[in-house]
């Protein structure tokens, strides 16, 4: 049994995607490129330079053109127009309860991941919150898994990242830790599989099982 929870944030603690997709076609536009809000659920979760230059090919100079003209939607109105998933709270309650040190990696600017957890009454469940910079310093999902293990005086084996993408996946792995998914959040079916995540959990009441009991875990 995991000591230590890590969270990523968009996908796994909240539903973020509205105000992601719409922020990404803000860009685009801005850009000269159209694209359907569907197709960019996919914005939701990974390093927005990265995936920029992923789905659209851009150049790294022209997505971190794309990264600023999203902030000039997202951080005024697109962050708000986000949400805890359903049972959040009480889920993370059952952790605390059960003795649980919970913390947060994600790749989202930490001041808007501190600012939602806060707005929604949840920074308090959390030992530790680190993400990438509101300017710029896009730091990698490896790179924030390290910060946080360390920032908790934790040991490797005793932490787990519970994430939505294969990008969790890959930078938890990377960081030598174990990584489950969640089929709740933005990954495409058959994603996590794919990705080798250690397990995969359907809904918060099988991850729950999973973290207190240790069920379910290679």
């Amino acid at each position: 049994m995991f000591h230590f929870i890590l969270f990523d944030f968009d996908g796994t603690l909240y539903d973020t995607v509205e105000g992601i997709a719409k922020s990404a076609r803000y860009a685009l536009e801005k850009l000269g490129v159209s694209a359907e809000l569907e197709d960019l659920r996919c914005f939701a979760g990974p390093p927005l330079v990265d995936k920029f230059m992923e789905a659209y090919g851009f150049s790294h100079e022209k997505a971190w053109e794309a990264r600023g003209l999203f902030q000039e939607r997202y951080i005024p109105v697109g962050v708000y127009e986000s949400r805890p998933f359903p049972g959040m709270t009480a889920f993370l309650a059952a952790l605390r309860a059960a003795g649980l040190t919970l913390a947060v990696a994600t790749s989202k600017p930490q001041e808007l991941a501190e600012q939602l957890l806060q707005r929604a009454g949840m920074r308090d469940c959390f030992a530790v919150v680190r993400g990438s910079g509101l300017a710029g310093n896009n730091n990698s999902k490896q790179e924030i898994v390290e910060r946080v293990v360390a920032a908790l005086g934790a040991e490797k084996e005793d932490c787990v990242l519970v994430g939505d993408t294969k990008y969790d996946v890959a930078g938890a792995h990377a960081a030598g830790l174990r990584c489950i998914g969640v089929r709740y959040g933005y990954a495409a079916p058959g994603e996590l599989e794919a990705a080798g995540a250690d397990a995969i959990a359907g809904d918060l009441s099988e991850l729950e099982k999973m973290l207190t009991c240790g069920e379910n875990l290679i």
